[in-house]
């Protein structure tokens, strides 16, 4: 949705109002005005549709995930207990992007953590999971996977692979699956440290069973 730049005359007691609100909304003036006029002419924004996705992604994953406050309109976080010890937690944030084509959103995973063996456990499951993208659906990307692992992080770009746009069903649903999907098998990494082939091959199973949802989004 395009944006032009508009002058406008409004009271100073209005404004006042309107910077409060933004401000505890976490948004800036104008986006907020922005959000007030389209609801008021019932046009759909960016931000509505993130709103409607984001709330369909929390429904969908029920009470297994902890929902955290937003640091912005276009930023769901939410985590989810390791069984590892101290009980650490896993952080999943992901940022929708506002064309909702291409490039539909970025998800990041971060432990916050100095636990040396839970960072190099964390790492071992980071690769095996690319590895296991890279194998079923890595002929999608010509110049590799859209993913990066660092220290107790992992972030992950996902695409609009049919170039006829997506519907806010498809977003949450896919987005929502992946992150369920992620954190079930990380879990089962994480309880069979013992054996991690054994967990490795269950992980590659529940995977390929995913991919039976669709591939809208990847």
């Amino acid at each position: 949705m395009k944006r032009s730049v508009y002058s406008l005359v409004l009271a100073d007691e209005i404004i006042d109002e309107i910077d409060k609100k933004a401000y505890q909304l976490n948004t800036s003036r104008s986006n907020l005005i922005n959000q007030i006029l389209a609801e008021k002419v019932e046009v759909m924004t960016p931000e509505m549709r993130m709103k409607d996705i984001f709330s369909q992604i929390e429904e969908l994953m029920g009470g297994k995930f902890q929902l955290l406050n937003q640091t912005s309109d276009a930023v769901m976080s939410v985590k989810s207990p390791l069984k590892f010890k101290y009980r650490p937690t896993i952080r999943y944030s992901f940022e929708l992007f506002r064309s909702f084509q291409g490039c539909v959103g970025r998800l990041k995973v971060v432990f916050r953590t100095q636990n040396k063996e839970l960072i190099e456990n964390c790492g071992e499951f980071f690769s095996c999971w690319l590895k296991i993208e890279e194998k079923y659906i890595g002929k999608y990307f010509k110049s590799g996977l859209p993913a990066a692992i660092s220290e107790g992080k992992f972030v992950r770009d996902f695409y609009e692979i049919t170039n006829g746009g997506l519907t806010d069903d498809e977003i949450s649903l896919w987005v929502g699956n992946y992150i369920q999907l992620f954190d079930k098998c990380i879990q089962i990494f994480f309880d069979n440290l013992e054996n991690k082939g054994k967990a490795l091959v269950k992980i590659e199973k529940l995977y390929r069973e995913n991919l039976k949802y669709g591939t809208q989004v990847l």
